[in-house]
């Protein structure tokens, strides 16, 4: 064994050993966007491949997300998110009061925002006050509107994790859609190319295991028709070693 390849076991078995050491991890909120297109016969979901040479998941199809800012809680909106919405989020324990609600649904706009260059908002009367990443919202006279965006499923990363997150799926029809920004995708960028890629697709075989579980649920959903707020909404959690599927109440 060459002395990089050791370096690299032992680094390997480090983090293991890490990640072992924070069982109680405390998740930390996070929110995803799963853009919808259903003009055809066939769904479907918008997808970016990441850059080669990123740490994590290099080279993979992922939807935009990340973690919730403390500033999502202060954006002002075009619209505020529906009774529904902030119902389905509220469910589980303990309860989500609807600032952390609307949060939520705000950080998924953002970060879909920042990574793909696609914005969903609406004209805000005169001009938007909006700063940092919400930019170019600002730039084009929007607020941003979580009115469209629907619950898919929510999902807590392992214990043993040093990184783990309590994410909700949200998902929203391409026709939400009103504002793109250039040059967000580029060769250099996080995000080095968007793709729209039918449910059920191969390159969609090769997504976050989790991911994928959560795919299955909205190509379920989209099967009986429209989506609604009345639908059960999957919670994936870990318990005693094993991934459990509850629904929400």
């Amino acid at each position: 064994m060459t002395d990089t390849a050791q370096v690299a076991d032992k680094a390997k078995v480090h983090e293991e050993k890490e990640a072992d050491h924070h069982p109680y991890f405390r998740p930390k909120d996070a929110a995803t966007l799963i853009l919808v297109d259903r003009s055809g016969n066939i769904p479907k979901v918008l997808v970016g491949k990441r850059h080669d040479k990123v740490v994590f998941m290099p080279g993979k199809f992922v939807f935009p997300g990340g973690r919730v800012d403390k500033a999502d809680y202060r954006v002002p909106c075009a619209a505020p998110i529906t009774s529904e919405l902030e119902a389905n989020l509220a469910k589980g324990s303990p309860k989500t009061p609807a600032s952390r609600a609307k949060s939520l649904a705000i950080a998924a706009i953002r970060e879909a925002c920042e990574e793909t260059g696609l914005c969903l908002g609406r004209k805000a009367e005169g001009k938007a006050r909006l700063e940092g990443p919400w930019q170019p919202f600002a730039d084009a006279g929007l607020l941003p509107d979580p009115s469209s965006l629907f619950l898919i499923a929510r999902a807590i990363t392992p214990p043993g994790r040093v990184k783990r997150f309590d994410t909700r799926f949200f998902t929203a029809d391409a026709s939400a859609i009103t504002h793109r920004v250039e040059g967000v995708i580029h060769a250099d960028a996080e995000l080095v190319e968007l793709v729209w890629v039918e449910l059920g697709s191969k390159p969609l075989a090769d997504l976050h295991p989790m991911t994928r579980n959560v795919l299955n649920e909205l190509d379920t959903r989209l099967a009986t028709g429209p989506l609604r707020h009345d639908a059960p909404v999957p919670f994936f959690h870990f318990y005693g070693g094993k991934m459990q599927k509850d629904i929400l109440s």
